[in-house]
Parts: structure tokens; C-alpha cells; sequence
């Protein structure tokens, strides 16, 4: 895809967004690995098999690049990773781009507990909107997030994305359909751009928070 919405790379201070990389492999899997039994319960898992539907397995890492890949040069993904003073801490995901009448995207994510209350997550979520608002050319953006994940919940909260509602059983999360609640923005919520308002409204200092910052996870093998 051959336009300057991707691939791009988005940084404010220590913190960088950048397209994953099969190279990201040792990095992504060693942080997962320390991170295991805290991602676990807001983790994105298959369900079993309908009696007529297809047997689906998580894909290895290699395949889940090359999927991102291609569902990023078909315009239908922003695949990135997240780097915090030059390692790499998290992921985040642009998926479901919708263009027509709707132009809308919904916005994954997940981060490494040693960096969770630095203000990492919600400063990544706010380039990325506005990358989305003011170079891709959406008009909405979306986060689904579990309601019992408050650490997520405050990301969306702190930015000012509106609660829209319940979706009941939504998503396969830890080996059950979980109920999500839906946040959104729409391009004109923030004319001069979700960053500068993050920026004006973030506080000079927060205590760390020691929980889980993750919304819906819209990548497989997260």
C-alpha cells in the first residue's frame, strides 16, 4: 500500500509506534512470556469448532506478520508495535477499517506491566487516532474493552472516548464469550487533535498502575 498513512511510524517522547517485523520475534515472545499470567484473563481465544464449521489453531508469530501484513496493504489494518525507551512493550492494532458510508476502525491493544501507568498506553492510543482522523481519513474510532478491565477502561476514559453501550458475549475472551463495553470518537470530538488534548489534560504525574492495560484484542495470537 503506497500511501502516507502506511507504513509510518508515530513517536511522541519515549514512545514509539512503528509495523510489526518478523524480526519483532524474540522481543514480542519474551514479552509475552514475563507477561503471561497477567495478559491471560483479557486474552482473544478460539472458540470450538461448530459441528460443520472449519477446525481453526492459533497461528505461529510467523503467520500472524504475514497475516497483519496483508490485511495491512489491503487498507483493512494498522499493525504496530510499541516501544518504550527503545524496547519494544507492547502492540497495538487498527483493525476492522470499514471505508464507504461508515470509514471507521476499532483500535486493540495490549502492554507490558513493567510500563503500565507511565502513560504509554494512552499517548500510543492518541497518535493513533489521530493518524487514523487526520492522514487515513476515518471518521470513527472504536475500543471494545471487557467492563471488568478498569485499568483499560481509565486508557479510554482519560481520553475521552464516549461509553456507547453494552455488546453482550461480543468476543471469545479466556475461553468463554465475555460481554464488552464500546467506546468511541468521531473526528469531530477532537478538531484539534486527541494528542494536544491528552497533552493539555495529562497530569504531571500518576502513580504507576500495578494492573492490566488492555483493550479488545484485535490481533490474533496476542
Amino acid at each position: 500500500m503506497n500511501s502516507p498513512s502506511w507504513p509510518v511510524e508515530l513517536t511522541e517522547g519515549d514512545i514509539v509506534l512503528r509495523p510489526i517485523k518478523l524480526r519483532d520475534q524474540r522481543a514480542w515472545r519474551e514479552v509475552n512470556r514475563r507477561n503471561r499470567d497477567w495478559l491471560r484473563p483479557w486474552e482473544a481465544t478460539i472458540p470450538p469448532p461448530a459441528p460443520s464449521g472449519p477446525i481453526t489453531h492459533r497461528p505461529t508469530y510467523r503467520q500472524m506478520v504475514r497475516h497483519l501484513r496483508s490485511e495491512a496493504n489491503a487498507g483493512r489494518m494498522l499493525p504496530f508495535v510499541i516501544e518504550y525507551q527503545g524496547r519494544l512493550v507492547g502492540q497495538l492494532t487498527v483493525a476492522g477499517i470499514t471505508w464507504g458510508s461508515m470509514c471507521s476502525g476499532h483500535v486493540g491493544y495490549w502492554v507490558d506491566e513493567s510500563v503500565a501507568g507511565r502513560g504509554v498506553m494512552p499517548t500510543a492510543v492518541a497518535m493513533v487516532t489521530d493518524h487514523c482522523f487526520r492522514t487515513v481519513g476515518l471518521h470513527r474510532i472504536e475500543v471494545c474493552i471487557r467492563p471488568e478491565n478498569g485499568p483499560s477502561r481509565r486508557v479510554v476514559e482519560k481520553l475521552g472516548f464516549r461509553e456507547e453501550g453494552l455488546r453482550p458475549r461480543y468476543l471469545h475472551i479466556d475461553g468463554a464469550w465475555r460481554d464488552h463495553l464500546v467506546f468511541a470518537l468521531t473526528a469531530e470530538e477532537v478538531p484539534e487533535g486527541l494528542l494536544s488534548r491528552w497533552r493539555r489534560n495529562r497530569p504531571r504525574s500518576a502513580p504507576r498502575d500495578p494492573q492490566n492495560t488492555r483493550g479488545n484484542p484485535a490481533t490474533p495470537g496476542n
